[in-house]
């Protein structure tokens, strides 16, 4: 796109014209428009350039023995509000809760559950150990292996 025109469309979407409707009047695509103005849109506006990008939430599965122990810990309120909005599923005599949070936060709880594996004289019981196991396998997979 030329850079008279670029102007041109810079200008009118910061009057409030729309993007398609900025592509239908100058015969280009909508991308090409959207790369005009990319400095503009408000996803790029609202963060620092510098900053990271936001994690995503994953969905994962944790086991309902694993819920349990966190519910009734302390934890921080992304943890509380993870686990608050975790969806319950049932399986055979127990329960599984997904769970939608950013890596870091499932990370923290798989943190938060050790005890669970028992030591410092907690006794351990093999359902809880094997639950929060299947948990960590989950959690791990996420993470990306080092060189």
């Amino acid at each position: 796109m030329a850079a008279a025109k670029t102007a041109d469309v810079r200008t009118a979407y910061l009057e409030g014209r729309s993007i398609a409707a900025l592509a239908r009047d100058h015969g280009v695509s909508r991308g090409a428009i959207r790369t005009a103005v990319a400095d503009l849109l408000p996803e790029r506006t609202a963060a620092d350039p510098g900053a990271p990008a936001p994690e995503l939430p994953v969905v994962l599965d944790m086991p309902g023995k694993v819920a349990d122990f966190l519910s009734a810990s302390e934890l921080e309120p992304a943890e509380r509000d993870a686990l608050d909005q975790g969806v319950a599923v049932r399986r055979g005599q127990g329960y599984t809760l997904r769970v939608s949070a950013a890596p870091a936060v499932h990370l923290r709880l798989l943190a938060r559950c050790q005890p669970l594996d028992g030591g410092h004289g907690v006794i351990a019981v093999p359902a809880q150990r094997k639950a929060r196991r299947e948990y960590e396998n989950r959690v791990s997979a996420l993470a990306p292996t080092g060189p």
